[in-house]
């Protein structure tokens, strides 16, 4: 980031819709562009020698698609998908995105997204203590209807995900808070000594957990999530590491 600004780049074929992008970028305070391409091959060639912070990266390209393009990219480098096919929706959560815009795209949509990505590199900057502040972080701050609410890691109990937003299940309260982000984004902001994917909707609080039984069923606050086959390995190695009278 520059002057607390994100670098940000354009990669589509259609010119129309690189105008379309750079006049919502213009319009938001926070992010600065630095290069905008139509040629993929072009863009992968500049984006690896000299890396922008953000990328609003179209997947249906010729020569190299959007896809494979964001596993060329630096790992520094988010992504913000761009596209006219919602299909492209879940394998765009795979690679780590930001988030993912359908085309025609208005500016509110444009602008959460951008500030999912903001706030994703104010997260990062305030992992890193300076000189003078040495803070252990044991807390996040999500964005609820406007308002920013600080939520302790110890309080969570789970978080369970909801296509485009997801839910934070907190300890003593009635009602969970639900947020505009995506569960690959919890997963990077939770710590992982603490908490643990399950399955593709639900990361639990690996303290909270009450019990587990012979189904791979966890049993954690008031709700019984099933451990699903992709992330059943893990799981078992956790347990195994702090079971006691084997």
């Amino acid at each position: 980031m520059t002057d607390n600004k994100i670098t940000c780049a354009i990669v589509d074929d259609e010119p129309i819709s690189i105008q379309i992008l750079k006049d919502f970028v213009e319009r938001t305070s926070f992010l600065s562009l630095s290069y905008s391409f139509s040629d993929s091959v072009e863009a992968i060639s500049m984006l690896c020698k000299n890396p922008v912070d953000l990328v609003f990266l179209d997947i249906q390209m010729p020569d190299l698609d959007g896809m494979e393009l964001s596993h060329m990219l630096p790992p520094t480098t988010r992504i913000i998908f761009t596209t006219a096919f919602k299909e492209y929706a879940f394998d765009s959560y795979e690679v780590s995105a930001i988030d993912f815009l359908l085309k025609p795209i208005r500016y509110a949509k444009f602008l959460a997204a951008a500030e999912k990505a903001k706030l994703w590199y104010d997260m990062q900057r305030a992992k890193i203590p300076t000189d003078k502040e040495n803070i252990k972080k044991d807390s996040l701050f999500i964005r609820v209807d406007g308002s920013l609410h600080q939520i302790a890691f110890a309080d969570i109990v789970y978080v369970e995900g909801l296509k485009d937003y997801v839910k934070f299940y907190i300890d003593k309260e009635r009602r969970p808070l639900i947020s505009h982000l995506t569960m690959k984004y919890c997963e990077e902001i939770l710590p992982p000594s603490q908490f643990m994917r399950i399955n593709r909707s639900y990361i639990v609080s690996l303290n909270k957990i009450k019990k587990v039984d012979r189904n791979n069923c966890i049993y954690i606050g008031d709700e019984i999530i099933h451990v699903t086959d992709s992330y059943l390995e893990d799981f078992n190695e956790y347990i195994d590491e702090h079971l006691k009278g084997k």
